[in-house]
């Protein structure tokens, strides 16, 4: 155990947690909403910190990043835990652990040698991935710090349910993120997540206003969140952080406690796309299906392909410089052309 960061005390030995948006009052003995923050005797604790239940090298592409050092490998780690409840989780067996379990299981990896591992393995950045990187919020800024002074960037792939003073702490060491808008209802984020929608809008508008760079991915779900109205909802509020934020389209599959759902017809997710681009976005694709196609970075002025992909891999990268070879106008994202160019086969 650590003792926490970004908390306050109250009379009678209870703590309010600052990290996420939920701003848990705990009363002594008593855990958070995540299952991994507890007071014990007015002071609150990390009780997952640096126990690491995944450790993987991934395509930066798999975060998605799409406009982020594309063809780079991330080192992505996670602790057991989340901060939301969705019915539809695919990692629930890890990120539900202390709740469902009451256990928190993992191996203790010191941040310094996470850094090591990613040296190692030549990433280019680590990811705070597969559960909700808030709730191992101690420990992944200990290990920011230390990859910010290595130049490995720092991503995370998150609910966007931090609080302002989290973002902010978090800022001068996080490049980038990708951010699940998962419904533009309050009542979906509610009824399936157990949370709000609004604080995940805040951060999403501090993280533009911060200079992060900005990814959105929506998981379209059959009958859930999948009418034209709100993916136009949805749309428009990516459009006004930035028309150059790309935005992600998921395909459902069936897991945890949507299993009666079917998964997301392809007609939705090309509707989904065509809304998004009408929209007024540049960058719109479509994963889980895997469709070359809406997998593809076009230039947003002279519509050449850019960046071929396949699933998680890069068949080739066109951009020359930051730009577009064809016409020369500028490809919104960072380290377009610092990785070689190709990866794999090359057609």
């Amino acid at each position: 155990m650590k003792e926490a960061i970004l908390y306050n005390t109250l009379p009678g030995d209870k703590v309010r947690c600052n990290l996420c948006a939920h701003r848990c009052v705990i009363h002594n003995g008593k855990k958070g909403v995540c299952g991994v923050r507890q007071n014990i005797d007015g002071i609150l604790y990390s009780l997952n910190h640096g126990k690491l239940i995944a450790q993987h090298v991934d395509p930066i592409e798999k975060k998605p990043l799409f406009h982020f050092y594309p063809g780079s490998t991330a080192y992505s780690i996670a602790t057991v835990g989340c901060n939301f409840r969705c019915a539809f989780c695919q990692n629930y067996d890890i990120s539900l652990m202390p709740i469902r379990e009451d256990r928190i299981m993992g191996e203790y990896v010191p941040p310094e040698e996470v850094v090591a591992q990613a040296v190692e393995h030549s990433c280019q950045s680590i990811a705070y991935t597969y559960t909700e990187p808030t709730i191992f919020f101690d420990y992944a800024l200990d290990v920011a710090r230390i990859a910010y002074k290595k130049n490995i960037k720092n991503i995370f792939v998150t609910n966007g349910y931090l609080t302002p003073e989290a973002l902010q702490t978090i800022a001068p060491y996080l490049d980038a993120a990708n951010v699940d808008l998962k419904s533009f209802s309050e009542n979906f984020y509610k009824r399936i997540c157990k949370a709000k929608l609004q604080p995940v809008l805040d951060t999403l508008t501090l993280m533009k206003k911060l200079g992060i760079w900005l990814e959105v991915t929506t998981l379209v779900i059959p009958t859930m969140n999948d009418t034209e109205q709100e993916l136009q909802s949805i749309a428009e509020f990516v459009v006004n952080l930035g028309d150059e934020t790309p935005w992600h389209i998921n395909a459902f599959y069936p897991a945890y406690k949507l299993k009666n759902l079917p998964p997301t017809p392809r007609r939705d997710l090309y509707r989904a796309q065509k809304v998004g681009q009408k929209a007024g976005l540049r960058y719109v694709y479509i994963g889980n299906i895997n469709d070359t196609r809406t997998e593809t970075t076009y230039c947003h002025h002279c519509k050449k392909a850019l960046i071929r992909r396949s699933g998680f891999q890069i068949i080739k990268n066109f951009i020359t410089n930051g730009r577009c070879p064809f016409c020369g106008t500028a490809v919104d994202g960072i380290g377009l052309s610092s990785i070689p160019e190709t990866r794999g086969a090359v057609h």
